[in-house]
């Protein structure tokens, strides 16, 4: 029995330094002298043409310094102390262990020996004010040679919409799981749609998904640029073109693997190819995971307003895979977390009470509370997607901040802000009216601005955002009905709000001269 880790770890080529961090025990006893062998199948290093260098092989004895044998690309050691560049201090006792490496820009990493190695954790740090860890589970598997995968069911959580219910697998190690892929494959073509930055981490692990002991089925791709400024009809149409070409028909089923850019213009497309054909979500964001990848909701922008074109149109099932959330960067994770806090304040205070005590493990990457922000998150949305599955009302409420953020984002450029970060600045817009209108006490103001500043998100909008430009941008919202903007808005205790076009406008007017200098 071996324990293997078999994740990327994606880290700025800029960083002088980075520590990967194997935590809890090394089963090694005091007397121990086998060698400890470190795999690296895989080391991407800064090279101009972003090309991996030949797998390396790596050997230490305790307490032996572990150096690299790859002409030198970078050193690497073995150490008990987080703070040693060498490995003069190893203790094999020690419950964590330290691997320094210079410079990588994305590792695989597995750790193999002749005794039991198992790696409770996995965490990537970076030193020298670099901000931000990814951290990962390491699943105790049996050798990879044998064929032997984990068995741990995934939780699955249902979005009860009658006969067109779907479930939302949760889970670590999901893409090695062909069967939940492929039971929702009910023709023998497959378009899987994703993005250039997306395709090199998971494409082909999602291919071997769909084709593993299915030789029926074939499997095609189109890849997007990246990037919310792209989310629109000549980027939409690369997927009809693809889908065209490939003479795909009514039976086959479209794929969205990526984040909710990607998630939203590969629905479309599957709502409007032939007239409707079936797709699946692969999420690889946490603002996709928990937020666009459930309820149907799928569309493009328009260059005067956000989300303006599109349709509802529900998924086959949504598969996520949490180990996808160790390549993503810092700011797309609390990007996420801005939709993660959001269902905490509009119907959920227990989730809120918690993500203020679990923030930091959030930011941290703990894979634990990660687990649990996504589950909870998605369970508060199939309830309210399968109450009101095409807005009329309850689910407007998930909204919250949203027809500020939106503003942003149109006003300020596609792309400029992440959607979550314009959210973050919108949720504190709505709660500063909220207030203004006396709807809810002053303690929940300053919660909600701490929370989002631990998350490291924007609390205001870009300076350069006028209130003639919010009015404008917000004048064409998707909320907007017989000419009159409906907001959602904080009223009562904590976790209690209302969607409603019945409010002061002096109050509106108000908030937005507070955040904006003109």
């Amino acid at each position: 029995m071996t324990c293997a880790t078999n994740h990327q770890y994606l880290m700025n080529e800029d960083h002088p330094f980075s520590a990967i961090v194997l935590r809890k025990q090394l089963q090694v006893s005091p007397t121990h002298t086998s060698p400890l062998l470190f795999f690296f199948n895989q080391i991407f290093l800064p090279t101009p043409n972003n090309k991996p260098y030949p797998p390396s092989f790596f050997l230490a004895e305790p307490p032996t310094s572990l150096m690299a044998c790859a002409s030198n690309a970078f050193s690497l050691s073995l150490s008990s102390n987080p703070n040693s560049k060498s490995s003069s201090d190893f203790n094999p006792n020690s419950s964590d262990f330290f691997l320094r490496l210079n410079k990588p820009a994305k590792v695989c990493l597995r750790g193999l020996s002749s005794r039991e190695l198992n790696l409770g954790r996995v965490a990537v740090s970076r030193t020298r004010g670099i901000r931000g860890r990814i951290c990962a589970n390491a699943t105790q598997v049996m050798d990879q040679s044998v064929g032997e995968k984990s068995s741990k069911a995934p939780t699955i959580v249902e979005v009860d919409l009658g006969n067109r219910s779907y479930p939302i697998y949760i889970g670590s190690g999901l893409l090695d799981r062909p069967e939940l892929l492929q039971k929702h494959v009910h023709g023998k073509k497959v378009l899987v749609v994703t993005n250039a930055t997306i395709a090199p981490l998971y494409l082909d692990k999602v291919v071997d998904a769909l084709t593993k002991e299915n030789p029926n089925v074939s499997v095609e791709n189109v890849i997007l640029p990246d990037g919310e400024n792209y989310k629109n009809m000549e980027t939409l149409m690369k997927v009809f073109d693809k889908a065209i070409e490939s003479r795909l028909d009514r039976r086959c089923t479209f794929v969205a693997l990526g984040g909710g850019v990607i998630g939203d213009m590969c629905g479309f497309a599957a709502a409007a190819f032939l007239r409707g054909v079936n797709f699946i979500q692969i999420p690889t964001t946490v603002m996709a995971q928990v937020d666009s990848s459930v309820g149907g909701k799928t569309g493009i922008n328009h260059p005067l307003g956000k989300n303006l074109i599109g349709a509802f149109y529900q998924p086959q099932c949504v598969l996520i895979d949490t180990d996808t959330l160790y390549t993503l960067p810092d700011r797309e994770l609390a990007s996420g977390l801005a939709e993660v806090i959001k269902y905490g304040l509009i119907r959920d205070a227990e989730f809120f009470e918690w993500q203020e005590k679990n923030i930091e493990k959030l930011m941290a990457r703990d894979p634990t509370a990660l687990a649990f922000a996504i589950k909870r998150s998605c369970e508060n949305k199939a309830e309210v997607v399968s109450l009101d599955e095409k807005e009329s009302g309850l689910r407007a409420t998930l909204n919250l901040g949203h027809t500020f953020g939106h503003a942003i984002e149109t006003g300020f450029g596609y792309g400029q802000w992440l959607h979550g970060e314009a959210v973050a600045a919108g949720m504190v817009m709505a709660v500063d009216m909220s207030y203004r209108l006396g709807w809810i006490d002053s303690s929940i103001v300053k919660r909600v601005k701490d929370i989002l500043l631990q998350a490291k998100l924007p609390v205001v909008p870009p300076e350069t955002m006028t209130v003639e430009m919010f009015k404008s941008v917000m004048a064409v919202d998707k909320k907007v009905a017989d000419g009159l903007l409906r907001l959602i808005l904080l009223k009562g205790p904590l976790g209690n709000c209302v969607f409603t076009g019945k409010y002061d406008r002096k109050a509106l007017d108000d908030t937005l001269s507070a955040f904006c200098k003109s």
